[in-house]
C-alpha cells in the first residue's frame, strides 16, 4: 500500500475544516485539503477525491467521528484478500447503529435498507452505510457509470457496477455524533428513493430532472386544491387560480430548493432573489405550455394530448431555465 496523499473533501464549510487540515498537512506529507467552491454533495466529493488519489486503496470514511477508523486494517485485508468492497457495517456482528441517536433516524434508516436490498444484485446487511473501502481501480472502472448526486455514494457504486461485487462486511460500533446536524433526514430518503428509481431507469433520465417533474406534479395538485378551496369561499374563477397558481410556485419553489437542489440550497438573500426568478421563469413556461397546447389543438391534435404536450414542454423549459439562472453553480 502506498503513502499516496489522503484528500479530505470541504464544501467550503464555514466552521475552519480547511485550515486545521493544512496544518496537519504542513507537517504529515500523507494528508492534503480538496476545498471545493459552487459544488456541495457528499457523493460527488468522494467521486472528486477519490479520483484525485493515486493510492492503491480508496476508503471512505466520514470527518464527524462516527465511524470507527480502527477498522480499517480489516477491510484492508478484506480486499486485499480478494473482496471487490469491505464495507463498515452497523448490522452484522457485533455491529450497531447505537450511534444514530433517535428513533425517527433509526426508522429513516431501516427504510432505506429496505429500500436499497430490493435493487442490490449482492447480499447486503448495511447498504446505507457511508463507511466503506476498495481497489482505486475499481473505483475508476466504475466512476462514469455514477449518479454522483444525494449521499449515499456506496449504493450508487454497487448498483453501478455491471456485475455483482463481491461484498464483506466488517462490523463497527456507530458512535454518537458529537457537532454537527446530522444530514439523514425525510428529504434524504425521497432523494434516495429517486436514485433507486434513476438506477432501475437505467439513467436514461437526470435524476434532476426527475425530482423537478415530480415535485412540479405535487405542484399542480396544490393549485388544484387551493384553487378549488378559494371558489367554495366565493371568489371568481380568475381570482381563485391567480392564487393558486401563485401558492403552487411558492410551493414548488421551497421543494425543489430543499429536494432537487440540495447541494445547492438557496438561504438568505439569495433565497428571496431565486424565488422572484423562479416565478418569473415558472410564468413564461405556462405562456409557452398553453401556446403550444392551442397549436396542437388547432391542427386538429386530441385535445388530451395537446395539453399533455405542452405541459411536458413547459416542464422542460422551467427545468433548464431555473437549472440555468436560479439554481446555477457558483
Amino acid at each position: 500500500m502506498t503513502d499516496a496523499p489522503a484528500p479530505a473533501l470541504d464544501d467550503d464549510s464555514p466552521d475552519g475544516t480547511a485550515d486545521t487540515v493544512r496544518r496537519i498537512a504542513r507537517t504529515d506529507p500523507r494528508v492534503r485539503c480538496l476545498r471545493r467552491i459552487g459544488r456541495r454533495g457528499l457523493s460527488s466529493a468522494v467521486i472528486e477525491g477519490a479520483l484525485s488519489s493515486s493510492a492503491d486503496f480508496i476508503a471512505v470514511i466520514d470527518g464527524d467521528l462516527q465511524h470507527d477508523e480502527t477498522r480499517l486494517p480489516a477491510m484492508l485485508h478484506k480486499v486485499e484478500d480478494g473482496a471487490d468492497i469491505a464495507i463498515g457495517s452497523r448490522h452484522v456482528g457485533d455491529g450497531d447503529a447505537a450511534g444514530l441517536a433517535s428513533p425517527l433516524r433509526e426508522r429513516l434508516s431501516a427504510t432505506g435498507i429496505s429500500l436499497a436490498q430490493m435493487l442490490a444484485r449482492a447480499p447486503i446487511n448495511d447498504p446505507m452505510s457511508g463507511f466503506f473501502l476498495l481497489r482505486r481501480t475499481r473505483f475508476e472502472a466504475l466512476a462514469h457509470r455514477l449518479n454522483g448526486q444525494g449521499f449515499k455514494i456506496l449504493l450508487d457504486l454497487l448498483l453501478a457496477s455491471p456485475q455483482p461485487l463481491t461484498i464483506v462486511e466488517v462490523p463497527y460500533q456507530f458512535r454518537p455524533r458529537t457537532a454537527g446536524e446530522s444530514k439523514l433526514d425525510i428529504l434524504v430518503l425521497v432523494q434516495f428513493a429517486g436514485l433507486l428509481i434513476d438506477k432501475s431507469l437505467g439513467g436514461v433520465l437526470p435524476l434532476r430532472f426527475l425530482a423537478f417533474a415530480l415535485v412540479g406534479a405535487f405542484g399542480m395538485l396544490v393549485n388544484l386544491v387551493v384553487t378549488s378551496a378559494a371558489r367554495h369561499l366565493g371568489l371568481d374563477f380568475g381570482t381563485a387560480q391567480t392564487i393558486g397558481t401563485i401558492i403552487a410556485m411558492v410551493a414548488n419553489f421551497e421543494l425543489n430548493n430543499r429536494l432537487t437542489y440540495r447541494t445547492m440550497r438557496l438561504r438568505a438573500g439569495g433565497y428571496w432573489r431565486g424565488l422572484v426568478l423562479f416565478m418569473l421563469v415558472c410564468g413564461l413556461g405556462a405562456i409557452a405550455n398553453i401556446g403550444i397546447a392551442r397549436a396542437l389543438y388547432h391542427d386538429n391534435t386530441a385535445g388530451l394530448a395537446a395539453s399533455a404536450a405542452g405541459a411536458a414542454i413547459g416542464v422542460v423549459w422551467n427545468y433548464a431555465v431555473s437549472a440555468t439562472l436560479v439554481w446555477r453553480a457558483r
